[in-house]
This record gives C-alpha cells, structure tokens and sequence, in this order.
C-alpha cells in the first residue's frame, strides 16, 4: 500500500513533535520531513516532493499565508492543509485563495484531523466545522461593498461569478443567463484570470467573501 507522505510545518516543537508522533502510528501515512518555519518547509518541500503538506500560518520569518504560494510554484499537486489556532474569516479565505485545500484548527480531535488529511490527500476539501459555520455566516451576512477588484469585471462576468458562488455548473448558469455553455466558460475562464484565481471554489469563496452571492438573481 502507497503511504501518503507528509510534511510537517509548525514552529512550536511540541506541536510539530506531537503531530509527528500520532502520524507515525498510522498505516497509511509516513512523515517525510519537519520544518519549523515557512522558508525552511519551502527547502524540505523542494527536495522530498511531499503528498501532504500539513501547515501552521502563525511562524516566524515566513508564515504560512506568504508559504503556500511558494509551495504551489514548486509544485502544483501539493496538497496543503493548514492547521492553525485561528479561524478568522479572512485567513481561511486567504488560504484557499492562494492553494490551500483544507483548513483545520488545532483543537481538532485527532480522528477528524486524521480523516482530514486523508480527504485532501485525494484531493478533496476539507474545512473545519467552525470555518465552515464562519464560511456560512459570511454567505448569510454578506458585506455591503464589493471589492475593488470586481470593477474589472464585465456585467456579464459578474453575473457569472454570483452564480458560481450560489453552486451552478456551467449548464444551469448558461440556462440562467440565456447564452450558449461555451459562452459561460469563457467567462468563468476571465473571472478567474481577472481575479487571480485557480478554480471555482476560490471564485465562490471570493465572491461570498464580498457579499455577491446575495445579490444573485
């Protein structure tokens, strides 16, 4: 059986030593590497190609929001999971953001954590309950002011992207928009480039984030 092979990211040794040692006990995983800082998981990634990269934000020199970029221009099929103490809103919108593909918190029981890194290591999202709850607050209370970023949006573009937020494929928003499906794609191919985004989860985080998905018809 191929073990998912992990890299641990935490500047408090007795986190970091911790999570190693619930993740030695596992017959599926094996951690390739620990790294007390972003600039030293940066380095350890680069040589050991790692399946799973576990991530705290919170460190010294360079924290893990400024780290995952990097780690996805070394490689594209990192799959990081953050684990940190802190479930603000926008931390975990900017994780994702920038390649993040799940984000737990440090309380998490160690099943749950387990079964999180599982789920991204296939490439699946996973988001802890509270984040999720947050994620949903925001959706439910959406900011009054669109980002300044939208501006560069075409109507026809911001139609689109409220619609990728409220869960509709390219079929059901063509069918909404009245347009042909290959006219859809290319617009959610320009929201993406527009905003800087890589898929339409972002998109959708993005625009709940700034209370567009509200707004929808």
């Amino acid at each position: 059986m191929n073990k998912t092979r992990i890299l641990v990211v935490d500047d408090q040794n007795v986190v970091r030593e911790g999570m190693v040692a619930i993740l030695s006990l596992q017959s599926d995983m094996v951690v390739i590497g620990e790294a007390e800082d972003g600039i030293q998981a940066v380095q350890i990634a680069r040589k050991t190609k790692p399946d799973v990269i576990l991530l705290d934000l919170a460190m010294p020199r360079q924290d893990g929001l400024a780290t995952i970029p990097k780690l996805k221009e070394i490689s594209s099929n990192f799959r990081i999971l953050v684990l940190s103490s802190f479930a603000e809103s926008n931390q975990v919108y900017q994780a994702i953001k920038t390649g993040a593909l799940g984000y737990m918190l440090k309380d998490t029981p160690r099943v749950e954590l387990l079964q999180a890194i599982r789920d991204v290591a296939k490439g699946q999202a996973s988001l802890h309950p509270s984040v999720a709850m947050k994620v949903i607050h925001d959706f439910n209370n959406p900011a009054t002011k669109e980002s300044q970023f939208s501006e560069h949006l075409t109507r026809r573009e911001m139609e689109t992207l409220r619609l990728i937020a409220r869960g509709l494929s390219n079929q059901e928003i063509a069918m909404a928009l009245v347009v042909h499906e290959r006219t859809i794609a290319k617009y959610v191919s320009n929201v993406l480039n527009k905003l800087h985004l890589t898929n339409r989860t972002q998109a959708a985080l993005y625009a709940i984030r700034e209370g567009m998905a509200a707004t929808a018809n």
